[in-house]
């Protein structure tokens, strides 16, 4: 009986312990990262992109990964529709 008792609590610890290491990466996106992401606005609040020219400059400052990472973000259908005009001018950029 308390072999039962240790399996069925140490599952439920796994359980948990699982749920919370997901949750705990749900969440992170380049695109709410502030310091990537002001370079490419004229405001704090980052709601007025740059011109075209000035985007293509901060976007080809950005390394690779961070690139393909942002343009990942952009693929998510949730993401994209909170960053729509930034994504789309990320997608025109391309990698």
């Amino acid at each position: 009986m308390n072999i039962k008792t240790l399996s069925m609590g140490a599952l439920a610890l796994a359980l948990m312990g699982g749920a919370a290491m997901a949750g705990s990466t749900t969440g992170t996106s380049a695109l709410d990262d502030p310091a990537k992401m002001s370079p490419f606005f004229t405001d704090a609040g980052m709601k007025t992109l740059r011109s075209e020219t000035d985007f293509k400059t901060a976007w080809m400052a950005m390394k690779p990964d961070e690139r393909t990472a942002v343009l990942k973000d952009c693929g998510d259908t949730t993401l994209n529709k909170a960053h729509a005009d930034f994504c789309a001018m990320a997608k025109k950029m391309g990698g």
